[in-house]
C-alpha cells in the first residue's frame, strides 16, 4: 500500500498507521505481527514499529503475541459523529420511532461508494446480515446509499460510482448504470428510496433523507424489516409516513443546533472552568 500518495503532503507514514488500525475486523479481531504485516502490505520491522507506537498511544494492546484494538479506536470515529452534533439528537427520534414500527431503524452517511452506519437502534429480530455502527455497504444495493447517491450532482454521482466498495462484498450486478440514474432520478424526485431484498435475501428497508441547516442531505435514515414478515406495500404505507416525519423533526432540531453558538471550555489552574 505504501507509496499512494500523490500530493507533495501526503504522509506515508499516518497512512501505514491507519492501514494498520483497519486490518483488525470482526473477523480479525485478534492477529499476530506476521498477520498484520501482510495485511497491510508492509514489511515485518515496519508493521511492529506502527504496532508498538499505536500501543503506546492506547489504541492497540499486545498479549500472547498477538495484537488487539482497545476501545480508545472508538473516539476517532464518535469525535467525528459528535461534532456533527447529529447523533445525540437522532438518539431519542430513532428510539421513539423503533418503539412505533418495532423494526430496527439506522442512520448512515456516504464513504466513496459505501455507506457507513453511524447510528442505530435494533430490534431483536433474525436477519440475514449483522449491522452495526461503522458496518461499510455498497452504497447501490441499500435505501439509504441511493437516498445519498441521489442527493449528488452527476459528476459528483460518476466519481463516486466510480471509486471501488471496502464493504468486501461481492460486486452487485442486479442493474445497469442507465437503469440506476434512472432510479436515483425517481428517488429524488419523490424524496424516498427503496431497496427490496438487493443486499441480502429477506432484507426490505425504506430510507428518508436527512438534511442539516442549509437544506442539504447529510445523512440517511431507514427502518428495516424482514421481507417474510412485512410487504413492500405495509412498509410504504404505515412506516414510511412515521419515517419521514422522524426524519423531518431530526433535520428540524440539527438545524436550530447548528445554529446555536458554541464555546470551549478549559480547564483553569485552580481547577474550576473558563471559556477557552
Amino acid at each position: 500500500m505504501a507509496g499512494r500518495g500523490t500530493g507533495p503532503d501526503f504522509v506515508e507514514a499516518l497512512a501505514r498507521g491507519l492501514d494498520v488500525l483497519t486490518c483488525f475486523d470482526r473477523d480479525s479481531p485478534t492477529m499476530t505481527l506476521s498477520e498484520v504485516a501482510a495485511a497491510a502490505g508492509l514489511a515485518r520491522p515496519t508493521a511492529r514499529r506502527l504496532l508498538l507506537t499505536l500501543e503506546e498511544l492506547g489504541y492497540v494492546r499486545a498479549s500472547g503475541g498477538a495484537f488487539a484494538l482497545t476501545p480508545k479506536v472508538l473516539t476517532l470515529g464518535m469525535a467525528y459523529v459528535g461534532a456533527l452534533g447529529l447523533w445525540d439528537i437522532a438518539r431519542p427520534h430513532l428510539e421513539a420511532l423503533v418503539a412505533r414500527t418495532g423494526e430496527s431503524s439506522s442512520m448512515a452517511q456516504l464513504d466513496g461508494s459505501d455507506i457507513v452506519y453511524v447510528a442505530r437502534v435494533s430490534v431483536p429480530k433474525i436477519i440475514t446480515l449483522r449491522v452495526e455502527v461503522g458496518t461499510r455497504f455498497p452504497a447501490v444495493q441499500t435505501s439509504q446509499g441511493k437516498v445519498l447517491l441521489a442527493a449528488l450532482s452527476p459528476d459528483e454521482l460518476a466519481a463516486t460510482l466510480a471509486e471501488a466498495s471496502r464493504a468486501g462484498l461481492p460486486p452487485f450486478i442486479g442493474r445497469s448504470p442507465e437503469r440506476l440514474r434512472d432510479e436515483l432520478t425517481e428517488v429524488r424526485a419523490r424524496g424516498w428510496a427503496l431497496a427490496d431484498e438487493e443486499l441480502a435475501p429477506g432484507v426490505r428497508s425504506v430510507a428518508v433523507p436527512v438534511r442539516d441547516g442549509t437544506g442539504a442531505v447529510r445523512a440517511a435514515m431507514n427502518v428495516t424489516v424482514h421481507a417474510a414478515e412485512t410487504s413492500t406495500d405495509r412498509l410504504l404505507a404505515e412506516h414510511l409516513p412515521l419515517l419521514q416525519r422522524t426524519a423531518g423533526d431530526v433535520s428540524a432540531e440539527w438545524a436550530l443546533w447548528q445554529t446555536r453558538p458554541h464555546v470551549e471550555l478549559r480547564r483553569t489552574s485552580d481547577g474550576g472552568s473558563a471559556i477557552a
